[in-house]
Order: structure tokens, then C-alpha cells, then sequence
């Protein structure tokens, strides 16, 4: 079976540290630990894990690093966190890279937090909100270079999402598997109605994985109208069209 180091090293031609493996080493013996209390994942195989989550997770720096540069400072916010992906191993491949890691239940939290500490990431944090409230803070919105979901709902309803978070000129990222054209073009309105438009559509695929996955990277091109997001809940319940 490839190594992560070499998988790694193939999906974006970085050669990982010591303790970069260490790191992940150390987050996927405590992912399989925790879940035997907290219902983290269902992927608990450990080259599923280095591939569904780890790789999966760092084929978002493909856009980052080909829009922003691989040396670029960059303020990342990553919203429906979970266990941490794809924001933690963004943030151990790339210490350029501040990552806020937004999620609403709290013991999903208390586990991120644990790896955090324990690896030593300085450059990661952990936000216990609802995304709806963090887009309406001061202190959140527009602040952010880059704003990414991995499949945690419908385009229309994830651009509500991460738009509001992302300043002018930044780029949002939503992971997909299936992706149709009358969810993109649902997206397309919802888009315009938040001041983003779709940039482009990065195919990656990922080794033993049949399905192609799909990065949907947005460009923010003006201000996130105030009235957005909406109230929590109302997002996901009445998707803009």
C-alpha cells in the first residue's frame, strides 16, 4: 500500500516532514480512539483514513496553492469542521496557512482541540458556533482569504455559507462527489445574490477511490449584502434560488 509521504508527494509535489507524519500518524490513532465514544467517522480503516480524509482533505491546497501561492500568508476558515477535515491537515502540510475550524457540537470540539494541542499546531483554532451566527460577527466577516465546506450541503446553501466570511477578492471552496449542472446552475443565482460567481471546477481523483470528487472553487467579487446569512437554519431550510 502507498505511504502518505508518497501520496502526498504525488497529489502536490511536496515531500512531507518528520513530523509532518508524526502528526498524522498521531491524528489517526486518535481519530480511531475517540470514535469508540464520539461518532467522529465512519471511515476507521487506516488506508481509508489516509486517503479519504488525509489526501481528500489536502487536494484543496491544488486551487489554494495555484491562486494564492504555496508561501502565501493566508487566513482559511473551514466550516462544519467535524473531526477536523479538511482544515487540520491543511494546516499541518502548511503553516502559512491560519485555520479556523467552525463547529457547532461541541464535543467534536473538545476532539479537534486535543489534536491541536497535542501536535502543536499554532496555527489552527477552533470556533464552537453555528456558521450563521460567525457570518454575521464582525470579527468573521469578509475576514477571510479563503473559506471551504467538505459536502455538508447543496451548493446554493453552502455559498450562503462561506460567502459572507470570505472578503472581496477571496475564494470560497466547496468539496463535492456528485455534482450536476442544475445544482451549478441553482448555484449560478445564488451566487450573484451574495456577491460571488463561480470560478472554476477542479476534477480530483483520488487513488482506490472509483468517483471523481470535485472542488467547486468561487471567487468573491463584491460585499455580502448585510441580510446574509440568514438567521440559523433558515440557509439549509430555504436555499436562495
Amino acid at each position: 500500500m502507498a505511504t502518505l509521504t508518497h501520496l502526498v508527494h504525488e497529489l502536490l509535489g511536496i515531500h512531507l516532514t518528520k513530523l509532518q507524519v508524526d502528526a498524522f500518524h498521531f491524528y489517526e490513532t486518535e481519530l480511531k480512539r475517540w470514535n469508540e465514544n464520539i461518532n467522529l467517522t465512519r471511515i476507521l480503516d487506516s488506508q481509508d483514513i489516509l486517503v479519504q480524509h488525509f489526501l481528500d482533505s489536502l487536494s484543496c491546497l491544488l486551487p489554494l496553492h495555484n491562486i494564492s501561492g504555496k508561501h502565501a500568508r493566508i487566513q482559511l476558515v473551514d466550516v462544519g469542521s467535524g473531526a477536523g477535515f479538511p482544515g487540520i491537515p491543511m494546516a499541518i502540510i502548511n503553516s502559512n496557512i491560519d485555520v479556523s475550524l467552525v463547529e457547532s457540537t461541541e464535543k467534536k470540539c473538545v476532539f479537534m482541540n486535543q489534536i491541536i494541542t497535542e501536535i502543536g499546531l499554532s496555527n489552527a483554532q477552533v470556533l464552537n458556533k453555528r456558521v450563521e451566527q460567525l457570518g454575521q460577527d464582525c470579527v468573521h466577516r469578509e475576514n477571510y482569504d479563503w473559506a471551504i465546506a467538505r459536502a455538508v450541503a447543496s451548493l446554493p446553501i453552502l455559498a450562503e455559507y462561506l460567502l459572507p466570511l470570505t472578503r472581496v477578492s477571496g475564494y470560497c471552496i466547496a468539496q463535492k462527489t456528485l455534482v450536476s449542472e442544475f445544482e451549478i446552475s441553482k448555484a449560478t443565482s445564488a451566487l450573484s445574490q451574495l456577491g460571488g460567481r463561480l470560478d472554476q471546477i477542479v476534477p480530483v481523483d483520488l487513488p482506490g477511490i472509483n468517483q471523481t470528487r470535485h472542488l467547486i472553487v468561487m471567487r468573491k467579487i463584491s460585499a455580502t449584502p448585510k441580510k446574509y446569512p440568514r438567521r440559523p437554519g433558515i440557509p439549509k431550510k430555504r436555499p436562495l434560488i
